[in-house]
C-alpha cells in the first residue's frame, strides 16, 4: 500500500476490528505529499482510493466541531489543523486518541465524557423567573471577556487524551469538564457556582489534577483547562475555610 516516492509520504494508520477480536496494528498507506493537505485529507483519500473499510470521525474540517481528534505521531492533535507536511518525509503514525476505549480503527467511545459533563451543569443557571419574554440578560464586553477564553472549548477530547490522571483514574470528571464549569461560574447571567462547587470539590472534581498540564498545552482553542482547574482548587480551599472558622456561613 505504500508508495515511497518523493511525491508521497507514507500515513501509518492504526487498524482495529473488535468484532473479528484481532489486536490493533499498524497498516501503511502511499498518500499524495502536498503542502495543502492535512493528515485528514489523507486518510480521506486513503478512504476514497484504497480501503473504504477504514473508520474515523469527521465533520467540519474547519476546527470547529472538534470530532476529528486523534493521536498523531504520539501527540494529540485536530486532524484536519495537522499537515502531512510537517512529518516529511514520514512515515507519519495516526492513532486513536489515548484513554479511551477503541470502537473501530480510529474511532473512539467518547460515552465517559457525555456522562460526566452534566454533572458540572454547563448551563445558564439563574435564581430568579426571567424569562425570554420578560426581557433579555443584559452583559457588558467586560463581562463576556471574563468568560470568553473558557467558552472557546469544541469537546475535542485532547485534553483528556493528553491528562495522564484521566488515563490512570476513569473517574475524574477531567479537564474539558472543569472548563466548562468555570465558563459558566464567571458568567455574570449565572447564579449556579455553589451547585457546581458541590460536584467538583470531592476527589474525583478537581483534587485529582496534579497539574501537569498537558491538558492546556495540546487545546487547539487555548482554553487553558489547567488554569480553570487551578481556579477551582482556590475556590474549594476557601470553601474548606469558610467551612471551618464559620460554620454557620459556609453553602450559602
Amino acid at each position: 500500500m505504500t508508495d515511497e516516492s518523493d511525491d508521497n509520504i507514507t500515513m501509518r494508520v492504526t487498524r482495529y476490528r473488535p468484532d473479528k477480536n484481532d489486536p490493533p496494528v499498524p497498516v501503511d498507506y502511499g498518500v499524495p505529499l502536498r503542502k495543502e493537505w492535512t493528515v485528514l485529507d489523507g486518510l480521506n483519500h486513503i478512504k476514497a482510493e484504497q480501503d473504504e473499510s477504514l473508520a474515523f470521525r469527521w465533520s467540519c474540517r474547519m476546527g470547529i466541531c472538534g470530532s476529528c481528534g486523534m493521536n498523531v505521531d504520539g501527540e494529540p492533535r485536530l486532524t484536519c489543523a495537522t499537515f502531512l507536511s510537517d512529518y516529511a518525509p514520514g512515515p507519519v503514525r495516526v492513532e486513536p486518541l489515548a484513554n479511551f476505549p477503541v470502537v473501530k480503527d480510529l474511532v473512539v467511545d467518547i460515552n465517559d465524557f457525555m456522562e460526566k459533563l452534566p454533572r458540572v451543569k454547563p448551563w445558564i443557571i439563574r435564581d430568579d423567573d426571567v424569562t425570554e419574554i420578560d426581557g433579555e440578560y443584559l452583559q457588558t464586553p467586560e463581562e463576556l471577556d471574563a468568560y470568553k477564553q473558557f467558552s472557546m472549548c469544541i469537546n475535542c477530547m485532547l485534553c483528556y487524551a493528553a491528562c495522564p490522571v484521566y488515563g490512570l483514574d476513569p473517574d475524574f470528571m477531567g479537564p474539558a469538564a472543569i472548563a466548562l464549569a468555570e465558563r459558566y461560574d464567571l458568567d455574570s447571567r449565572d447564579h449556579g457556582a455553589r451547585e457546581r462547587l458541590d460536584v467538583l470539590i470531592e476527589h474525583e472534581g478537581v483534587w485529582g489534577c496534579t497539574f501537569v498540564g498537558e491538558c492546556t498545552r495540546v487545546c487547539p482553542k487555548h482554553v487553558d483547562p489547567a488554569g480553570a482547574i487551578q481556579r477551582y482548587k482556590v475556590k474549594a480551599a476557601k470553601e474548606s475555610v469558610m467551612a471551618f472558622l464559620l460554620p454557620r456561613a459556609a453553602g450559602r
